[in-house]
């Protein structure tokens, strides 16, 4: 690639280009030409860089001066001052104090890749991503060249197992493991498919990786039908992601014509062919078989398991489900080897977490840290600490389903193992946090009032218990709830657990189950006491305070 002696990125996430970033971007184009200087600044739009009242960002290296919210009228004179005189446009730039929180990194960065231990997003936000030779620059394909031209599907496999990675969709389930099975199936076709639907509210890490490194997913999804005999794919991402479908469908295009996919990868007898099917919104859909079932035309529903998908997948043949995250770490492990892999984070949960943070504190945003950071130290060091001086409370790890965890655990580690002891799930990386103003009954009111809409209703505990629960918390949120409701809720939450179809209705009660578990004297003072303590609920038409 030719040398540059300035570097320009500009945010072109969906909020970005909605404050028009299009713009921007254009007005710098014809700035620099204007000058006669744009052969000697390398111009790019970039994925969501983390910051979202800021937007549209620009960042300039080699400096990393980071310029925030930028509109069309400012470009002339960041154009003039930083890219032309080569002095920093201190009237244009972002607040440090306001931005170090969130893309504090790319100061570390001067241009070139990071130093510290990011994986999934190592090139998101550096890289252009409809540039593939940006990718292949930045050590893009040479774990899929390695692979192919110098290890056996099985090597791959044990590389994958001997790192320890463990799926980031929520399960934690060892990768190699799930390789190991569908590679062992017996079978004249197998597939491969990334679950991109990413649905859970909250959680937008998929979408960041989707649309700032497009070919890292593609990279990895080839490496893993070479491991387990797959000689097709497919990436079924969440209907609302337009601008990850749309760089995922120019990735595909320019892999492919350069040799990464299709026929003969690499000159060798290896060959994988990628599609990608859009989702229509379906909640469901982000279950592993109701996924499938999607995928093959039909209503988006659950299968009954076993068989599992590693044997019985999609078309009834063997198939490998993992999700964008878990993908994402692939080249890196194959690249850098499983024993420096294994190096980051636990040693039961190695590698690195990519997380939302969401809620009641300072900085909101994705983060990428390592495996067994506490809740406390993600507050404190990357959200800036509470809003407003509040106290914290509790945080719901996962989305919807996932554990509600009181202020009590905020020292456990952010692990796997460390959560399963503790008797709570890590979930898929939502962080959503929440101060003492925040009503237990009212939330865990608006989880189940969401699993109500979103169960696809095929079997009964799902469909009928989700619903009975929220019009019990319905009625303790009005203050005309019974002890007797307590008991119940219990119970639907066990009847969930164990007899609802799928992996998404057994963990729908979770919520209430964490409420009963942490906080059940502030859901009994709204029985006993008729009053909400965090002076959120309504009773017999009125807000009442303790």
């Amino acid at each position: 690639m030719k040398a540059y002696r300035s570097m320009v990125l500009v945010s072109s996430d969906p909020l970005s280009m909605e404050r028009g970033a299009r713009q921007v971007f254009e007005r710098i184009q014809q700035e620099l030409n204007l000058r006669g200087i744009a052969d000697e600044v390398s111009l790019t739009m970039v994925g969501d860089l983390g910051r979202h009242d800021a937007l549209p960002l620009v960042i300039v290296y080699p400096e990393a001066a980071i310029y925030g919210p930028v509109n069309e009228q400012d470009v002339p004179i960041l154009v003039e001052e930083h890219l032309y005189k080569g002095r920093i446009a201190s009237d244009l730039l972002a607040s440090s104090r306001e931005l170090s929180g969130k893309i504090a990194w790319l100061n570390a960065r001067k241009g070139t890749l990071p130093a510290e231990n990011r994986i999934v997003l190592q090139r998101a936000g550096l890289i252009d991503p409809n540039n593939i030779e940006e990718y292949i620059i930045h050590d893009g394909f040479e774990a899929l060249g390695k692979v192919i031209s110098e290890m056996k599907p099985q090597d791959v496999i044990d590389s994958v197992t001997h790192s320890g990675l463990r799926g980031r969709g929520g399960a934690g389930f060892p990768t190699g493991l799930k390789w190991k099975f569908v590679a062992g199936a017996k079978s004249d076709q197998k597939y491969v498919v990334c679950n991109a639907d990413e649905s859970e509210p909250g959680t937008f890490k998929d979408r960041l990786i989707l649309e700032g490194d497009p070919f890292l997913i593609l990279e990895a999804m080839t490496i893993a039908g070479y491991a387990v005999g797959a000689s097709e794919g497919y990436i079924y991402i969440r209907g609302e992601y337009a601008l990850a479908r749309q760089r995922l469908e120019a990735a595909i295009l320019a892999a492919k014509e350069m040799g990464f996919l299709g026929k003969n990868i690499f000159n060798s007898d290896f060959s994988f062919e990628l599609h990608l099917h859009s989702g229509a919104g379906a909640y469901i859909c982000g279950e592993e078989t109701a996924l499938l079932e999607s995928i093959e035309g039909n209503r988006g529903e659950p299968r009954p398991r076993p068989p599992y998908p590693t044997t019985n997948g999609l078309w009834n043949r063997p198939t490998l489900i993992n999700n964008v995250e878990t993908l994402a770490n692939i080249p890196a492990i194959l690249r850098e080897g499983p024993a420096w892999f294994k190096s980051i984070g636990t040693p039961g949960s190695p590698g690195t977490k990519v997380y939302t943070i969401l809620g009641n504190v300072n900085i909101t945003g994705l983060i990428e840290v390592p495996m067994g950071i506490t809740l406390r130290e993600v507050i404190s060091i990357y959200a800036k600490g509470m809003k407003n001086g509040a106290n914290f409370k509790l945080a719901q790890t996962g989305g919807s389903s996932g554990s509600i965890i009181p202020a009590s655990l905020q020292d456990t580690p952010m692990d796997f193992d460390s959560y399963n002891k503790a008797g709570v799930a890590l979930g898929s990386g939502a962080l959503l946090i929440c101060d003492e103003n925040t009503c237990v009954v009212d939330l865990a009111k608006v989880l189940m009032n969401f699993f109500r809409v979103e169960s696809c209703g095929k079997c009964t505990p799902c469909r009928i218990g989700n619903q009975r629960a929220y019009e019990i918390l319905d009625q303790i949120s009005e203050g005309i709830g019974t002890l007797s409701d307590l008991d119940d809720l219990e119970s639907i939450s066990d009847n969930l657990y164990q007899l609802s179809n799928c992996g998404l209705g057994q963990t729908s009660g979770t919520p209430i189950k964490d409420v009963l578990k942490y906080f059940r004297a502030e859901v009994e003072a709204h029985i006993r006491l008729k009053v909400c303590p965090s002076g959120i609920c309504a009773m017999s038409g009125h807000k009442i305070h303790a």
